[in-house]
């Protein structure tokens, strides 16, 4: 009696794990779906202001949806530098799942990536 009763738990624990991550996995993915954001939503993407935000959405108005992320590269200011910064946070297809601004330093990384990276250059230089 007393397995069927921990076969019976691992059967629900299971289940509630299975129905908890495909919403997890989009969590875990944060996107911007370049074919239905707006304004708002594409400028939490790093270096991506009001006027880019809307350049995009004029863009994606004249000559329909982007087909794949590296489409975005044909909008007025965004070049590759800036899409490479952009590509990890890029969809599109699915929901907009990223919900703050992401900021990027100038190693390409995240704000918080870029500041790591000053500390460790200021542990080197302590060393030396």
């Amino acid at each position: 009696m007393n397995q069927y009763r921990r076969l019976i738990h691992s059967v629900i624990l299971a289940g509630l794990v299975l129905a908890a991550l495909p919403t997890f996995a989009a969590e875990a993915r944060r996107v911007v779906n370049v074919n239905t954001a707006d304004a708002a939503q594409l400028a939490l993407l790093p270096r991506v202001g009001p006027s880019v935000a809307q350049k995009i959405i004029d863009f994606r108005k004249e000559n329909g949806p982007f087909k794949s992320a590296e489409d975005l590269m044909l909008v007025q200011g965004i070049g590759e530098k800036t899409f490479q910064l952009l590509k990890p946070y890029l969809a599109v297809s699915g929901e907009t799942t990223l919900k703050e601004k992401v900021k990027a330093g100038k190693t390409g990384g995240t704000a918080k990536e870029g500041a790591k990276e000053k500390e460790k250059s200021k542990e080197k230089e302590g060393e030396r």
